[in-house]
């Protein structure tokens, strides 16, 4: 298994970076804030006005390490990347396989399987800690529901079926997502989920750390050969990273939702952390950092893998999964293992 490097995020405004011998170096207003050694680093995420030299572009992609830029509110922009690993015989098969019907079905009942899994794994988690009766009874009725959506997959024979099957077990989730919530700002209620933009202040920070998931997600399978706009569940489209939204499914509920919740719960956020600007809201910037320190020290914790009975961090799930994926489409596996959080 690879090692985990940092991901480097700079949300200063006004930031230039540069290369200064095998170093990234941080200059802010002038002078030198910091000097890192590329070798520790696997990204790099500016948000907002960063400017960057033109050797630092190619320094880039020379060592690996994939620059990404997002509004300064996390909004992605684009991202530079290095020639893409792994073979053409391994993408030739990806391209085929999106036209191969019992395949594609199969490889998306089995990600449904892990989302709608950890989905009803967090609710069950939570329903033994609800004290309020009430509560702990619709987690529990939400938790069987997401159950019978799971077996209903069996029967589902295209992937259009599936995308149904999938949103509705979505509704019942996010319907009894207030009742994950311990604090009692009731300005930081959930009220169902909304995006694009987020209409209230837990759905922004849902948003935000599923664009962190989507970076990490697509420069896994980047990392092992894959194309991330080649996708089976969600629908091609121009710009679209399909697969990385593939992939995300099964993760959102572990490695976001329970960080969210946990930021929320423990005080971490609150909404006083959050910018209104109507119909919308944003993490402030001083949020914004508590977010990203949270998000780098989950990833850096340990676990053991549920397929692979390997110990790895929270950040090298994505590539564990993208590695996994790759071996079934070379035929070293008979189908896709889904991640499920134990």
């Amino acid at each position: 298994m690879r090692k985990l490097g940092m991901t480097l995020f700079i949300l200063t405004q006004g930031t230039y970076l540069h290369c200064q011998n095998d170093a990234v170096e941080i200059i802010i207003g002038g002078q030198e804030k910091g000097r890192i050694p590329v070798h520790n680093i696997d990204s790099i995420m500016c948000f907002g006005d960063t400017t960057v030299s033109t050797p630092f572009l190619a320094f880039c992609t020379k060592h690996g390490v994939t620059l990404s830029f997002l509004s300064e509110r996390g909004q992605f922009y684009g991202r530079l990347e290095g020639p893409r690993s792994g073979n053409i015989l391994l993408r030739q098969q990806q391209f085929a396989s999106l036209y191969d019907v019992p395949f594609s079905t199969h490889l998306v009942r089995n990600i449904l399987y892990g989302k709608i899994g950890n989905s009803k794994l967090l609710l069950q988690h939570c329903a033994r800690e609800q004290m309020d009766a009430e509560a702990k009874q619709r987690l529990q009725a939400a938790a069987e529901k997401l159950s019978e959506a799971a077996k209903s997959l069996q029967g589902c024979m295209t992937v259009d079926e599936m995308r149904g099957k999938e949103g509705a077990a979505a509704s019942v989730y996010f319907s009894v997502f207030d009742d994950l919530l311990k604090t009692k700002d009731d300005l930081m209620r959930f009220e169902g989920r909304s995006r694009r933009p987020p209409a209230n202040r837990s759905n922004a920070l849902l948003s935000f750390l599923y664009t962190l998931l989507k970076n990490d997600v697509q420069s896994a399978l980047e990392s092992v050969g894959l194309d991330p706009a080649a996708g089976y569940l969600h629908t091609l489209r121009p710009g679209r990273p399909a697969l990385a939204l593939d992939m995300m499914e099964e993760l959102r509920s572990p490695l976001c939702d329970r960080l969210a919740l946990a930021l929320i719960n423990r005080g971490q956020i609150q909404s006083s952390d959050f910018d209104a600007e109507t119909p919308s809201f944003y993490l402030t910037d001083k949020a914004r950092r508590t977010v990203l320190n949270a998000w780098g020290n989950r990833k850096n914790q340990v676990i053991t893998h549920s397929f692979l009975k390997e110990k790895m961090e929270i950040g090298l799930v994505p590539f564990a999964q993208a590695q996994l994926l790759a071996r079934v489409l070379r035929g070293d596996l008979d189908e896709y293992p889904p991640f499920i959080w134990r």
